[in-house]
């Protein structure tokens, strides 16, 4: 269950530090192996190792110009400038699977020391990616994982259950514990979007669940008109839905303003993940009465401090690592390299104006 855990003045002082900026994606770790792992990382770490100054790190979001990867590549780039290093931020323009294959290896051929990637397939760009560890890049993935066979480390917004089974709760909610309800997600390769669905779906074989019905999974594609096309399309094929649920930033702030202007307005509700910046109208409005998420420029500063640690080899990727992420605290590496932020928060009409991201 997600509850309004972080403090308000923690999100608060994060946006202050980092910078006022506009999910795709967002978390599971795929347990296929898929090619060789590298060798980037030392054999043992050395938590006393000195952090390295200069390091070269660069971000691979999802894709360019989407708002929440604007948030979270926000806080890697001042994550960087705290640790004295280049940032550099490159990607397609589209979510598809293979678009990030070769902005990989270019970065292989700039000599990056870190590469941060959100991944828009779990599989498509591992190739690369082990290609970048044989060559001495570390590799940390953040948001949404690749393959655990080719990274280092995964910086996961919060645990994949919680999120999923948040989902679950707020649907159960806004249809008021029964009715058909939809799912519009991101791309149909996204390995976050589609943990946390399985994830929801699990949550809805439960009892207190029986009387709802997912009628439809749709995707919108991490693209704002395709997704709004969408949430028409189901609205239109499903007369009676009551919920869409949309775990991606895109797909929810498109649906809304679609029900927002229509004669679904009060008789269909929205829900899912979303920026508070990026809802407030929606909320303010009427067309949501809440929704869920973290602070995505926290992952982006965290996945910075992990690359900078297993550049330096203060640690290596194993579990029970340790180290430090500059305001954010300590960190502990978890099974298979997963490193999870933290608890994510609700935000309805009566908190929603004490948040600025």
């Amino acid at each position: 269950m997600l509850r309004s855990r972080i403090p308000v003045l923690a999100f608060t002082t994060a946006v202050l530090v980092l910078g006022s900026a506009a999910c795709g994606g967002t978390t599971k770790n795929n347990s296929s192996d898929t090619g060789s792992a590298g060798g980037a990382a030392p054999a043992s770490a050395n938590p006393n190792a000195q952090l390295k100054t200069g390091l070269k790190i660069a971000y691979l979001p999802k894709q360019l110009n989407n708002p929440y990867s604007d948030v979270e590549t926000s806080g890697g780039e001042a994550a960087v400038k705290e640790l004295q290093g280049e940032y550099k931020k490159v990607g397609p323009n589209d979510a598809s699977a293979s678009s990030q294959v070769s902005y990989i290896n270019t970065l292989i051929q700039q000599q990056e020391d870190v590469i941060v990637v959100a991944a828009n397939d779990p599989n498509a760009v591992c190739p690369s990616l082990n290609q970048a560890r044989q060559a001495k890049i570390h590799v940390v993935t953040f948001d949404s994982d690749a393959s655990k066979a080719c990274r280092d480390i995964f910086i996961n917004q919060a645990t994949t259950e919680g999120i999923g089974q948040s989902l679950a709760k707020m649907a159960l909610e806004q249809a008021g514990g029964s009715g058909q309800i939809a799912v519009l997600s991101a791309t149909p390769n996204a390995t976050n979007q589609n943990a946390w669905i399985d994830v929801m779906k699990t949550e809805l074989k439960k009892p207190e669940y029986s009387k709802l019905q997912l009628v439809k999974i749709a995707y919108g594609n991490d693209d704002d008109q395709k997704s709004f096309q969408e949430a028409q399309g189901l609205l239109q094929s499903y007369p009676k839905l009551k919920v869409i649920v949309s775990p991606t930033t895109v797909g929810i702030a498109a649906a809304s303003r679609y029900v927002s202007s229509s004669s679904y307005k009060g008789k269909v509700q929205i829900t899912g993940l979303g920026l508070p910046n990026q809802m407030r109208k929606y909320v303010k409005d009427g067309t949501v009465k809440k929704f869920a998420l973290w602070n995505p420029a926290d992952i982006g500063y965290l996945a910075a401090y992990a690359g900078a640690a297993l550049a330096s080899g203060q640690i290596t990727g194993q579990q029970g690592d340790k180290f430090k992420a500059g305001k954010l605290g300590d960190y502990t590496v978890g099974a298979d390299g997963e490193v999870v932020l933290g608890p994510p928060t609700e935000f309805t009409p009566a908190n929603i104006d004490q948040f600025n991201f």
